[in-house]
Formats: structure tokens, sequence, C-alpha cells
């Protein structure tokens, strides 16, 4: 059932499988010349060319009446939803907040032995643009996503927080969502999707103020959109197809790993899957499973696809070969499906997300738990993290230095200053000791 089966013993194997993960990891940039003329035009023509886009590729009959969505629909969107739902999200929701509490930072304050006045002032930025995908026309609409970006900006203390998701053919947004955002209390909402919406978020348009960080998962358009804008807004991180690796021994169960492989492998075409193992026959019997639960899985195309493409099994000689293995992977989700879970954690170097045991399954994060599943992909673990608290903080370095503090360190800092060639550095300080 995978795609490609490998052996690796050593770094001298690791080439081979890394040139196989690198072929999906090549950036599609066919469509970054449409998205950067969506992007010029948002920036000119704001309001006109967002309703344009609407109606070309959304609903027809748009207008920039039905931008925003009103206080009515929301709470009609309530009585839509099943009370047993809405208790669900409320308690996911207190949970991911929960978690979150504790990432956050606190400003802090300290003196240096000679006398300067040294801190940090945490503070959240004033406003963030939240981008929830419409999911197959609205009809898979993705709460979990806007969960999960919506509760470290408020855990932050971000003041001004905006929703945008592509409307309907109806011109309306998924009851699910709107009755989400209205448990987290969130009202502004706007009706547009794709590039063209992460554009107005960027500049602003006359309905739609600009904001100073964006997040949230999306398309290639979506995705595409984000990138080129690093440097001009805050991005919470540029991820690529969802991707989750197991390392399992003879005590896990076929049935068990089959499952949360195709958690992942349903998502998309190009979503990767890979089992590392010492155990020859596990393989065997985990792609056998695959090929029965795949029988009756409503998305089976998409995981089929996504198995013989981008799914891998890769022999090892012993658990800890395999650990260095993953560690080279750097797996969005890690799962270890091992007797002693606990023992190998330590050994994790690069990971967006570990889950330990065989009833910790990663759709139990995904959802719930409380850990962010937005998480870095295509190997960028090695160096990038969760989505968290952190990414809607700033850090404000603050620093105050008395006269004794400058005479006693002047003449070293105005140095360092002519090291650099930067003569007007060095006399800032200097001036200040003149006729002392």
């Amino acid at each position: 059932m995978f795609g490609r089966h490998f052996s690796y013993a050593s770094t001298h194997d690791w080439p081979h499988i890394k040139a196989w993960l690198t072929l999906r990891m090549q950036p599609d940039m066919s469509v970054e010349g449409k998205v950067r003329e969506v992007m010029d035009r948002i920036s000119k023509s704001g309001d006109e060319s967002l309703v344009e886009y609407t109606r070309r590729f959304d609903c027809e009959d748009f207008s920039l009446e039905d931008l925003r969505v009103t206080h009515r629909e929301i709470q009609d969107s309530l009585s839509m939803v099943q009370e047993n739902d809405l208790e669900i999200i409320r308690t996911a929701a207190d949970k991911i907040r929960n978690y979150h509490f504790k990432q956050k930072r606190n400003s802090w304050f300290t003196t240096d032995p000679d006398g300067a006045f040294l801190g940090q002032m945490v503070t959240s930025v004033p406003r963030a643009g939240l981008y929830v995908p419409g999911g197959r026309g609205g009809d898979t609409p993705l709460i979990s996503s806007l969960l999960m970006n919506s509760i470290p900006a408020q855990v932050a203390g971000v003041k001004s927080i905006c929703i945008v998701s592509p409307p309907r053919r109806d011109k309306t947004l998924n009851p699910y969502i709107l009755a989400t955002a209205h448990l987290l209390e969130l009202d502004e909402i706007y009706k547009c999707g794709s590039a063209w919406a992460v554009a107005a978020l960027a500049y602003g348009t006359a309905s739609i103020p600009a904001v100073d960080m964006i997040a949230g998962p999306g398309n290639i358009f979506v995705t595409t959109a984000k990138k080129l804008l690093m440097g001009q807004v805050g991005i919470d991180m540029v991820a690529g197809p969802s991707e989750l690796a197991v390392m399992a021994d003879s005590s896990a169960r076929p049935d068990y790993i089959a499952a949360d492989l195709l958690s992942q492998a349903e998502h998309d075409p190009l979503a990767g899957t890979y089992l590392v193992t010492d155990d020859a026959d596990l393989i065997k019997k985990v792609g056998s499973e695959l090929e029965n639960q795949l029988l009756s899985l409503p998305r089976a195309d998409n995981a089929r696809k996504a198995l013989k493409d981008w799914g891998g099994s890769f022999k090892v000689p012993d658990m800890q070969t395999g650990m260095e293995l993953v560690n080279l992977i750097a797996p969005e989700h890690f799962e270890l499906c091992l007797q002693d879970p606990w023992a190998m954690l330590a050994r994790v170097k690069n990971a967006g997300a570990v889950f330990l045991g065989h009833t910790s399954p990663e759709p139990v994060g995904d959802y719930f738990a409380g850990p962010n599943h937005v998480l870095p992909t295509l190997g960028t673990a090695r160096f990038s993290q969760a989505l968290s608290v952190e990414n809607f903080q700033k850090n404000i370095s603050i620093l105050a230095t008395d006269k004794n503090y400058l005479q006693m360190h002047a003449s070293g800092i105005a140095r360092m200053a002519r090291m650099e060639n930067l003569e007007a550095h060095a006399r800032s300080v200097e001036i200040r000791l003149k006729g002392e």
C-alpha cells in the first residue's frame, strides 16, 4: 500500500531518502504571478476588486453589502447547530485556552551592577486577521482552525481580531464557523477568501481595516500570498501539506497505525505518511489494514493517491536508529507507538508535535487536547515550531542609563563605534560627557 519502501541503517542511507522527500517540497511557482496580480489589484482598488473576485470565484450575485457578516447571521447560526455540538466546541476551546495560557510571557525588569535599568516589555500585536478556509464549498467547516488560531491571539491580548472566510454559493458562511466565532466572542467576520482576502487583510480596504498579523491555513493561493507578504505584515508560517511519521515496534496494533496514517492521507493528495519500524512484518500488516480501511473511507481517492505518491515505510535495525531517521525527516506530527514511548522522548529533536503511546492518536491533538495543531511542515521543524501565544506577542527592549554609567563606559562604547567607522555613534555618547 505504501508507495515507497526504504531501509535505513545509518546516515549513509539518508541522501536517497532525502532526494525523495525533497520532491514533495518543490514550490509551485505557477501561481505566483496570478497572486501578485491579485494583490496589486486589491492594493489599488480595495473593495471593488474584493467584490469582483468573490463574484467570479464564489458567488455570482455577491455585493459589498454582503461582505461583513451581520449580527443577525451570527445569532441565526446558533439555532442551526445542535446544542451537543456547541458543548463539544466549548470544551475544546477551554482545553486549548488552558494550554495556551501557560505560554504567555511576562514583562521583566532588572538593573545591572553598574546601575543601568534594563528590561523587556511584552505587548501584543494591535490587530490580527485570521483566515478560515471554506473547505469543499463550505461543507467541511474547519472549526478547529478557527479555535487554534484565535485562542492564542486572545490569550496574547490582541484587542482587535477579524476573521475572513470564503462565502458559499448562497452568500452565507457555514453556521458552524459563525457559531464557533460567537462562542469565542468574535464578531468581525468578512465573507471573502483566497489571495484577495489575504491581500485585503494586509493592505486594508475601505471596509476591512488592515491588520498587523495574519494567521490561518489555506490553499496554494493563500499560502503564496502569505509568503509574498512576509516582511510587510506578520505571518504565522508558510505551511505545506500535512504529514505524519509513526515509529512503531511489535507492540503496536496495525489497525491503529493504519487509521492514524489515513487521518493524514485524507487531507490532501500531497500529504506525507511515514511508518518507521524495526518489524518488517508490521509493515505488511499495516499495508493490508490500509487497503481494508480505504474501502469505507469517504475521501478514499485523496488518501489512496497520498499513500501511493508520498507514503513511505522505513525498515530500521532498532529504535535508536529509527529516531535518528525521524529527526532527519523532522515531521509535522510524530507518533511514538512503542511499548515504552517515554524512554524515547528525550531523543526527539525535530518534530512539530509528539504523540506518546498507543492511545494518543494525532487527531486528539488536532481538535481537542490543547496543543496547537498549526505546525511546521516539510522538514521545517528543524528550526520552527507550533503556532503559539508568542506569535501574537512582541518584546520591546527597555533601557535607561545615567551619567555615572556613561562616565564608566563611554570610552569603550565610543571605541567600539569607531571600530565600525561610525563616528557619529561615538560622538553621540561622548557629547553627553563634555563639560563634566
